[in-house]
């Protein structure tokens, strides 16, 4: 994109107020404008001017190997503007190779080819990082109890001594607990039999 004498003063003075903002009078105001609007309009016509150059790229690319002296001048001024080859370029270059400048063209668009292949393989590694980073948790940090707080600025009290606890009362009206019978009262001890008195021997 080039630019003439007046929008070029019009630009310096744009990018100096840039960097040391001022108040700007209307005039210049409107040349900004008129700038911002030209360099729009120039951007829309890059971008009709390369898909005709695309089109037209593809139709000589139909017809070879009879326009393989245009094929091979539009396929120059595309990738000069930035144009991405496509397999099908590079399919017609490998069977025009014969030719010294489609030799030369088939080596530029495979180096393009491979740097665009890594360009998209270096974005997708680093989409997939990034939500991995998202995804995963972060370590948990541990709390640690920090010396004061609260409690240390709280005055110290001593302890009041605890008062023994109070046997349970018995329940209004109602008849005193029995103890805990002993085993001896539940299980008497068995009393051993009398011996038979023994017979006198008849004298």
């Amino acid at each position: 994109m080039a630019f003439g004498a007046d929008e070029l003063r019009v630009l310096r003075r744009a990018l100096a107020v840039a960097l040391q903002p001022a108040p700007l009078p209307d005039e210049d105001i409107q040349d900004c404008l008129r700038l911002a609007e030209s360099v729009d309009e120039a951007i829309e016509e890059a971008g009709r001017l390369r898909a005709f150059l695309v089109a037209d790229l593809a139709r000589y690319r139909a017809a070879l190997p009879g326009s393989l002296t245009g094929y091979l001048e539009l396929l120059q001024d595309a990738l000069a503007a930035g144009y991405q080859p496509q397999p099908d370029d590079l399919a017609a270059l490998r069977a025009l190779r014969g030719n010294p400048l489609a030799a030369v063209l088939l080596d530029r668009c495979l180096c393009l080819a491979e740097q665009a292949v890594r360009a998209r393989l270096a974005k997708r590694a680093t989409a997939v990082a990034y939500a991995d980073a998202i995804a995963a948790p972060g370590p948990r940090t541990r709390l640690h109890a920090l010396p004061g707080g609260r409690v240390a600025d709280e005055p110290k009290t001593p302890r009041e001594p605890r008062e023994p606890a109070a046997p349970p009362r018995p329940a209004p009206g109602g008849p005193k607990e029995r103890p805990m019978p002993k085993p001896s009262e539940v299980f008497p001890p068995r009393r051993r039999p009398a011996a038979p008195p023994e017979k006198l021997a008849a004298g």
